[in-house]
């Protein structure tokens, strides 16, 4: 055996012969309980970067631990490898297919990932952008258009120039594409929507299946969803039979509505200016505020634009003619684009009033004041506080809350609005018009309309020949053997749809089909959806709160509303792990902080660096890479090595049983460490996912075994024997081929990782005590039981904190003798 760990013969060695066996492979009919463990599946960029590693590694030990833990396990991987990216590539060098460069990158992190030891089943591997998956994405969006949830509407969408696609909402932060920060434009396109409002109510109200997740994460997601109850309120507009439907939480404030302000991309807009002396004036303000980017019109801090239409709205509940104004603080996007505005208790709209000479009523003010509020006395600050309403007819003198209802009920019997709840979620935008990603399963026939691409003709394939252009047309349209069709009703001409879906469609599912991977028949059976579904743990970053897990949540109620799975919610558990940073920054190749994991992984092998980014910070937290730290690691794995290569003959060899009646003080404190560490460990992992904290108890358990050693004169190997076994044992999850090595070198049959995981004695856990007789003026005042080896010291800090002695002590001096086997200490008290 030699005296320091070869990583690299090693590790080859083990990933060679776990794949030959398939021990990663769940057993089909089992006895044992079912568990799926789960990492969210990577982009195949070309290279796992470090935050793959560590979620990645943080998978595997979850995924060792159940196993060692009786478990059957699930633990598979695959590829969300449709995307902008390899498109992009194409354009760029000209010579490279999509697809041959995705399948490149692929093998080439695949290679990585089964380097790193990952105990994945990769006989289940998916492949978004493999026609044996993308066929049954196909196949949901035909169940949800037959179902009404997928449909085409004209919509201003948020268009990415460099990218050349659509985005969804939640694909532009800060006004710029997620992917590649260039600044965003709107513009007008008919596009394909999936109808997720529809489950708004229930995505809120299943929060409460979702008991181990972040609280954080669930804010986030509800403010997204944004739930708001009010009321929709009818307009009339003067000169017009159509009316102006404005949604608000405030009912109670409509007597003093002023004015009223539509988005500028308002559909009414048109027809209020057509031939009227504004409508040039008007047209090019609405020109002039598209060019704005979101945030410039939203934020607190821009310039608030408007301008007079010429048309006027009526107040339902008084008649009276409020303006309609346009304004660029208004977004077509939210509610129904238009507001009442109501200037003394809003300060947006009292600052836009004051701007533009615009009417001020005030209809609340303050319970216990006595004479009315005036417009004056707000001295340019809205009221937005409670109280009760004035100036609003025979509802004067309610309070805020008792007016909400009393209104509500009122104009919603007299037939000017309806009580309604609103939702900020808006339908989920699921066109782009680009090449690499699922084809959207629609044919476009003059006689039929739209059709469905019939179930047994999907998939719909994507054509290799097709020409890449930076141009922001999809690349589909130029290839006319895809394009046209038979329409499958009539067997007339027909036009194929030229958008893909957005690659948030493919991972909404992918879970799933890791279930029953080889289906050809269905995206996978209820029987074997049920037997796993749903992931016991998830594991991702935060930055996928909103967008896919939203996402999937929505999904996996629209498949159990199709009758494919009795699960409603995707996630028992879900931990987003923190970003590995260097220099305190994220690492990326703009700031040249990258440290590359092949690299790592060369230079000091796969158990090393799991073990490393595992123990530098919880996994939640966001970790700070240290090459120092990752010598440590190193350091460590090979003191366990040496542990064992010292002493392999003795440990061998050894026959004796342990016999714990006979154990010595430096015998009895190991066994003792041995089992505290597998108490400490066995919690941090398998209940608090703390492991920093499960490593260094490892740690301390290896030092323990360190002090035994060179404390006795004669080994007790029985006792050694024991310890360094359930050592490699709790070590095995973080450094699986380095334990499985020494597991075989020790003589132990089986793979160490299918062993079972060791069990702590309350018992062990016990130190020794010893009862103290406390004597006070030669009578007996308390007994106190304290550990064997405390110190004189702390003895008789204990003794002096004894309530009793405290009881018997007065100020003049007195001597109280404490009793132990086979000592005697006076103490003196004043």
């Amino acid at each position: 055996m030699k005296g320091y760990y070869d990583f690299k013969e090693i590790e080859r060695k083990w990933q060679n012969t776990w794949e030959k066996e398939g021990i990663f492979t769940p057993a089909d009919e089992t006895d044992k309980e079912n568990y799926y463990v789960l990492e969210m599946f990577p982009y195949p960029s070309g290279n796992l970067h470090m935050g793959h590693v560590r979620v990645y590694s943080i998978g595997d030990v979850i995924a060792r631990f159940k196993v060692m833990n009786g478990y059957n396990v699930l633990h598979p991987m695959g590829w969300d490898a449709f995307g902008l990216p390899a498109e992009n590539a194409a354009i760029k060098h000209g010579n490279i297919h999509p697809q041959d460069w995705t399948w490149d990158n692929i093998d080439n992190m695949r290679k990585q990932m089964k380097a790193m030891g990952l105990s994945y089943d990769w006989d289940r591997e998916v492949t978004t952008a493999k026609e044996d998956y993308y066929k049954w994405t196909q196949w949901f969006f035909v169940q949800m258009f037959k179902k009404g949830l997928a449909y085409k509407k004209k919509s201003s969408v948020n268009w990415c120039p460099d990218c050349e696609t659509v985005l969804a909402n939640e694909q532009v932060i800060n006004n710029q594409c997620e992917r590649c920060d260039t600044e965003v434009e709107q513009k007008e396109l008919e596009q394909w929507f999936f109808k997720i409002t529809d489950y708004a109510e229930r995505l809120l109200e299943d929060h409460e299946l979702l008991e181990n997740w972040p609280e954080k994460v669930k804010v986030m997601q509800r403010n997204w969803i944004g739930r708001s109850e009010g009321m929709k309120i009818n307009f009339p507009i003067k000169g017009l039979e159509e009316t102006l439907d404005v949604f608000t939480t405030r009912p109670d404030t409509i007597y003093g509505a002023s004015y009223m302000v539509l988005a500028p991309e308002h559909p009414l807009v048109d027809q209020l200016v057509a031939g009227t002396d504004r409508e040039d004036e008007v047209k090019e303000f609405v020109h002039k505020v598209k060019k704005q980017k979101e945030m410039e019109r939203t934020s607190p801090e821009s310039a608030k634009m408007g301008m007079f239409t010429g048309a006027y709205a009526l107040n339902p509940m008084t008649g009276e003619e409020i303006p309609i104004m346009l304004a660029n603080y208004v977004l077509m996007g939210y509610g129904t684009g238009a507001i009442m505005a109501v200037p003394a208790h809003d300060q947006r709209d009292l600052d836009f009033a004051v701007k533009y000479d615009l009417p001020v009523k005030v209809v609340i003010q303050p319970v216990d004041r006595k004479e009315k509020l005036t417009v004056e006395e707000l001295a340019g600050e809205a009221y937005t506080g409670d109280g009760c309403l004035i100036n609003s007819g025979k509802f004067n003198g309610l309070t805020v809350e008792e007016a909400f209802s009393a209104m509500a009920s009122y104009m919603e019997k007299e037939g000017m609005g309806k009580i309604e709840v609103n939702y900020r979620l808006r339908d989920w935008l699921i066109s782009r018009q680009r090449y690499w990603g699922t084809p959207i399963p629609i044919v476009y026939c003059d006689k039929c309309g739209v059709v469905p691409v019939p179930e047994e003709e999907l998939p719909v394939k994507l054509p290799r020949d097709v020409e890449f252009s930076p141009g922001g047309e999809s690349p589909l349209n130029k290839c006319d053997e895809f394009v046209n069709t038979e329409c499958p009703e009539c067997g007339g001409k027909a036009r194929r749809e030229i958008d893909t879906m957005d690659t948030f469609v493919d991972s909404s599912w992918y879970f799933l089909r890791y279930t029953d991977p080889h289906n050809d028949k269905l995206p996978f059976t209820k029987e074997q959806a049920d037997k796993w579904f749903p992931v016991d743990q998830y594991i991702g970053g935060v930055e996928h709160a909103i967008l896919h897990l939203l996402y999937a949540r929505f999904f996996t109620k629209v498949i159990s509303d199709l009758g494919l799975t009795d699960v409603v919610e995707p996630f028992t558990n879900w931990l987003a792990q923190g970003m590995v940073l260097k220099d305190g920054a994220k690492m990326s190749k703009s700031k040249g902080n990258v440290v590359a994991p092949k690299d790592i992984l060369g230079k000091y092998g796969a158990d090393t660096a799991r073990l490393f980014i595992l123990f530098a910070s919880p996994p939640e937290k966001d970790l700070e890479w240290s090459d120092k730290g990752v010598e440590g690691s190193e350091r460590f794995l090979n003191r366990v090595w040496r542990l064992l290569s010292d002493h392999i003959e003795g440990l061998k060899n050894n026959s004796a049983k342990l016999d714990q009646q006979s154990f010595t003080g430096n015998e009895k404190e190991l066994y003792r460490e041995l089992h505290l560490a597998i108490k400490r460990v066995t919690e941090d992992i398998g209940v608090r996912l703390n492991l920093n904290t499960a490593i260094s108890a490892i740690m301390e358990l290896t030092n323990a075994c360190y002090h035994y050693l060179n404390e006795v004169e004669v080994i007790n190997y029985s006792l050694l024997s024991e310890t360094i076994d359930k050592l490699l044992l709790l070590l095995a999850p973080f450094a699986p081929h380095m334990t499985e090595e020494l597991w075989h070198e020790l003589g132990h049959d089986g793979f160490i990782s299918q062993q079972a995981w060791p069990e702590y004695e309350e018992e062990a856990l016990k130190k020794d005590e010893i009862t103290i007789v406390v004597q006070i003026n030669g009578k007996v005042r308390d007994k106190l039981k304290v550990e064997a080896e405390i110190d004189e010291e702390s003895l008789k800090e204990t003794v002096l904190k004894s309530q009793k002695v405290q009881d018997y002590t007065t100020d003049k001096e007195i001597v109280k003798f404490i009793v132990i086997p086979k000592k005697l200490v006076n103490i003196v008290v004043k």
